[in-house]
């Protein structure tokens, strides 16, 4: 999956996601991609509601793994064969419910207490195809351990993005090279600031990719494009 440490997208979703035909991943619309470390907060209303982590649903900050549980959302949904929430995953811990602003506290404490759905209810075995011999005969039980930590209301003790890199059902497909990849270079907003017509963003679109194709074609050693 490209989507670089440094960074966090904080709108991981489906329609963000397209697979190529060798099925490496590329995200899409990176609009509200954020170095990681910034002040910038993002509206709770920004992002769809179904991916939102609950810390930017309830205006609290927020670190690299508030895309973990939208990557979470999306494995869900994917083995569910439907959006994951509405669900019940519980009412949240006391401690987290101290960190909340005291009108969101209030509002939560008033709200009829859940003990939630356990993940073998969400994601029982049938869900999943029957053991194989390849990756290292992953099993549902594996996936449904990943999901229970990174479907975490309180990111606090939400699984980290190193920590999952290393997850049992991750990382038969861990590519050290990949990971550590070198990161890019600055991207130079100063395009986007300026107005251009619908042919200009065209040209700048194509320009954009014929250097990226050449770049990649350099890399491999096989020269320039015609």
């Amino acid at each position: 999956m490209e989507l670089m440490d440094a960074n966090l997208c904080q709108d991981l979703k489906p329609s963000n996601i397209v697979v190529k035909s060798d099925c490496t991943l590329k995200i899409l619309d990176f609009g509200l991609a954020r170095t990681a470390g910034t002040t910038f907060m993002m509206t709770p209303y920004v992002v769809t509601r179904y991916y939102r982590a609950p810390e930017v649903i309830l205006g609290m900050g927020y670190k690299e793994n508030v895309d973990i549980w939208s990557v979470g959302c999306i494995m869900g949904e994917m083995i569910r064969g439907g959006v994951l929430f509405p669900e019940q995953l519980g009412t949240p811990s006391q401690n987290f419910m101290t960190r909340l602003q005291p009108t969101v506290r209030n509002y939560v404490e008033n709200r009829p207490r859940y003990s939630g759905y356990a993940f073998d209810r969400l994601f029982p075995d049938v869900l999943f195809p029957t053991d194989s011999n390849e990756h290292n005969r992953l099993k549902a039980s594996q996936a449904r351990d990943l999901l229970s930590r990174m479907l975490v209301v309180d990111p606090e003790h939400r699984i980290s993005v190193d920590q999952a890199l290393v997850h049992s059902y991750i990382n038969v497909w861990f590519d050290e090279s990949e990971v550590n990849a070198p990161a890019p270079g600055p991207y130079d907003h100063s395009v986007d600031e300026r107005e251009h017509t619908v042919e200009q963003w065209k040209e700048l679109i194509y320009q954009e990719v014929m250097e990226y194709e050449a770049r990649n074609n350099l890399a491999d050693g096989e020269g320039a494009p015609r």
